[in-house]
C-alpha cells in the first residue's frame, strides 16, 4: 500500500522558460524516473561554448533512486544531453522507441558509453518501474515514433505530452493515439505537462503533408537542380523529397554527415521508403543532368559548418551553388538563429540561386500544436493540475490561459521555472516545493561543467573591450622600476590615440610603483596598485574597461 504521506514530486531540470535541454524528474519515495535529457545550443553571449546541458546536481545527490531514463523522441533538445549525463548514472537503462533507439545507438557508440542498456519502449507498450506504470502513446511530430508518456502513480495519472501536434493526415499514416489519451482522461489525470511552443499561435498547425504539395509545386517545370535543406531528423520531410523527386523523374543525393546517417538508419528500420535506383551517390552529382537532380542536405538553420552554408560559401567538396539552382529552405529559424539563416540565404542569392524560404513560401510546417490542438489535449485529459512546459515564459503563460479557458482552476495552473518542484498529494492537491539547483552546465570542447559564469564573464569582457597586459621589471632590492614597462594590447583601441594612451599608461605605472615613501615589497599589492591605477585611467580616457593583466618580474 502506498504511504498517504508520500508526495509525487515533478521537477523540471530544463525545458521550462526556454526552448531546449528538456529534462523532467518524477520522484515518488525512493524511486525516480526521468523523461528526456536534452541539450540547448548556446546564445551569442556564450563565447566559445559548444553546447548547454542541464544541471543534474539534484539527480547526482539522489543517484541511488534513479531507475530509468524515458525518451519521448530523438531530437537533440530531448536526447542530446545523454552523453554528458549518463556517465554519472552507470547501469541505469534508457527506454526509447524503435527509431529513437536506432539514432541513439549511434550517438552512444560515438561517445563510447556502454554502461547503460538501451531498451525498447514503443507506443502501445506498458512497463512497470517501481511505483510507476509507464504507458507511452503515439503523437504526431516532425520525427516518426514520437511519443507522449503517461505515468500511473500512487497519487494518480500524470500525462507528459512530449513534443506533439495532432496531424490527421501524417505522411507515415500513423495517427496520434487519441484512444489512450481519452482513456487516461476518463481514469482521471492528476497533472498534465504539455508542449507550449506554439501556444501563441491561433488555430491548428497544418499537416506535414502540405509540405509535399509545396515541394511538387516548386519542382514542377524546373530545369535546374533542386536543393532542399531541412533537419536531418525530419524523416517525413526527407520522405516527401524522395516522393516529389520520383514524380518528376529526378534522383536524390543525400549530403551531410547527420543527414546521411539518419537516412541510412531510418531506411534500414523501414521508416523511409524509396527505391535504391532513386539514390544518386554524392560523388556523381557533378556529372548528373541538372534537371534530373535533387540534393537534400542539412543547414536549414544557417549553421556555419553545415552542408548548405558550405555550398553557399563555395566551400563544399561535392556541390557548388550555380546560377539556375533552386534552393528550398524547409524550416523556419529557431529563435536566435535568424541572423545565420539570413546570411546563408543572402549568400545563396549572391551565387545565383533562386531561394524559397520561410518568409515567402510554405515549404515548412511546425511539428508543434497550435492553440486549438492544445485545447483538444486539455479537453481529452481533463487534468486537475496543469504544468505548461517546453516554451519560453510568455508561451507558458499563454498556455496557462488556454487551460483556464478549458476548465482548469486558475490556482491549479503552475507556471514554474527550472528547478521548482510541484508536489502532488494523494488527494490530488498540488503545491510548489523548495527549489533545487537547475542552472546551465556548459560544454566547451572536451570539458563539461568546467567553464562557469566567471569564465564567461571574462570572455565577454575580452570580446567587448579587449585586453591590456603590462610587463614591469622591478629591482629586487630597491623595488624601483628597471627599464621601460612594456605594454601589449589585444582588441583595444587602435590608431593615433593608442600611442598617446600607452605612453600615459606607462607614466601611470611608474607613478604607481614609485609612489614616494610607499615602498611596496609585496608583489601582489604592487600588481593590485598597477591594475587599479591603469584600469581607472583607461576608463577615464576611453570609457572602456579592458581586462588589465599586470605582470611583475623581479630582477
Amino acid at each position: 500500500m502506498p504511504d498517504p504521506s508520500t508526495v509525487l514530486r515533478i521537477i523540471p531540470l530544463g525545458g521550462v522558460g526556454e526552448i531546449g535541454k528538456n529534462m523532467y524528474v518524477f520522484e515518488y519515495g525512493d524511486d525516480i524516473v526521468v523523461i528526456d535529457c536534452g541539450l540547448m545550443f548556446p546564445d551569442e553571449e556564450m563565447y566559445g561554448i559548444d553546447l548547454v546541458v542541464p544541471d543534474v546536481t539534484y539527480l547526482k545527490e539522489n543517484a541511488a533512486k534513479v531507475r530509468a531514463f524515458l525518451i519521448t523522441h530523438a531530437h537533440e533538445d530531448h536526447v542530446g544531453g545523454l552523453p554528458y549525463v549518463l556517465p554519472d548514472f552507470p547501469g541505469v537503462p534508457i527506454y526509447a522507441s524503435t527509431l529513437a533507439r536506432g539514432l541513439l545507438g549511434n550517438k552512444i557508440k560515438e561517445h563510447k558509453l556502454h554502461a547503460n542498456p538501451l531498451l525498447a519502449l514503443d507506443p502501445g507498450d506498458e512497463l512497470t518501474i517501481g511505483p510507476f506504470d509507464v504507458i507511452p502513446f503515439r503523437v504526431g511530430h516532425s520525427i516518426p515514433d514520437a511519443m507522449g508518456i503517461a505515468l500511473r502513480t500512487p497519487v494518480g495519472v500524470v500525462v507528459h505530452t512530449g513534443d506533439f501536434k495532432f496531424d490527421h493526415t501524417p505522411v507515415d499514416g500513423k495517427q496520434s493515439d487519441f484512444a489512450i489519451i481519452a482513456r487516461m482522461g476518463e481514469e482521471g489525470v492528476v497533472a498534465l505537462l504539455s508542449d507550449s511552443t506554439r501556444a501563441e499561435s491561433a488555430g491548428y498547425t497544418p499537416s506535414e503533408r502540405t509540405v509535399g504539395e509545396a515541394f511538387r509545386d516548386i519542382m514542377e517545370g524546373l530545369d535546374g537542380r533542386v536543393i532542399v535543406a531541412t533537419f536531418a531528423s525530419n524523416i517525413a520531410r526527407i520522405q516527401q523529397v524522395f516522393d516529389a523527386a520520383k514524380q518528376f523523374d529526378r534522383q536524390v543525393a543525400v549530403v551531410g554527415r547527420s543527414m546521411e546517417q539518419n537516412t541510412r538508419i531510418a531506411s534500414d528500420l523501414g521508416y523511409l521508403k524509396f527505391e535504391p535506383s532513386q539514390v544518386l551517390p554524392k560523388d556523381r552529382i557533378g556529372d548528373h543532368p541538372a534537371r534530373r537532380t535533387v540534393i537534400v542536405t542539412t543547414g536549414a538553420q544557417g549553421e556555419p559548418m553545415s552542408g548548405l552554408a558550405r555550398m553557399a560559401n563555395r566551400d563544399h567538396r561535392f556541390v557548388e551553388i550555380q546560377p539556375g539552382d533552386t534552393v528550398i529552405v524547409s524550416a523556419s529559424p529557431i529563435p536566435g538563429n535568424e541572423e545565420y539563416v539570413a546570411r546563408t540565404i543572402d549568400n545563396l542569392f549572391k551565387a545565383g540561386a533562386n531561394v524559397y524560404y520561410h518568409a515567402i513560401t510554405h515549404a515548412h510546417v511546425s511539428g508543434h500544436a497550435s492553440a486549438e490542438e492544445l485545447k483538444l489535449m486539455l479537453g481529452l485529459t481533463k487534468p486537475t493540475n496543469f504544468i505548461p512546459m517546453h516554451g519560453e515564459f510568455r508561451m507558458l503563460v499563454q498556455h496557462g490561459r488556454l487551460a483556464i479557458e478549458t476548465g482548469v482552476k486558475p490556482e491549479n495552473v503552475f507556471i514554474i521555472e527550472n528547478g521548482t518542484p510541484i508536489e502532488i498529494s494523494e488527494d490530488g492537491s498540488a503545491r510548489r516545493g523548495t527549489s533545487v539547483p537547475a542552472g546551465y552546465v556548459y560544454v566547451d570542447g572536451l570539458s563539461v561543467g568546467e567553464v562557469g559564469d566567471v569564465v564567461l564573464r571574462d570572455r565577454r569582457a575580452l570580446a567587448n573591450d579587449g585586453m591590456f597586459m603590462i610587463v614591469v621589471q622591478v629591482d629586487k632590492q630597491t623595488n624601483r622600476v628597471v627599464g621601460r614597462p612594456e605594454i601589449i594590447t589585444r582588441g583595444f583601441v587602435h590608431g593615433p590615440e593608442e600611442e598617446r594612451i600607452i605612453e600615459e599608461a606607462i607614466t601611470r605605472v611608474r607613478a604607481a610603483v614609485d609612489a614616494p615613501g610607499d615602498r611596496i615589497s609585496e608583489i601582489a599589492l604592487l600588481k593590485s596598485q598597477i591594475k587599479d591605477g591603469v584600469s581607472r585611467f583607461l576608463y577615464e580616457q576611453t570609457k572602456r574597461r579592458p581586462m588589465v593583466f599586470p605582470v611583475v618580474v623581479e630582477v
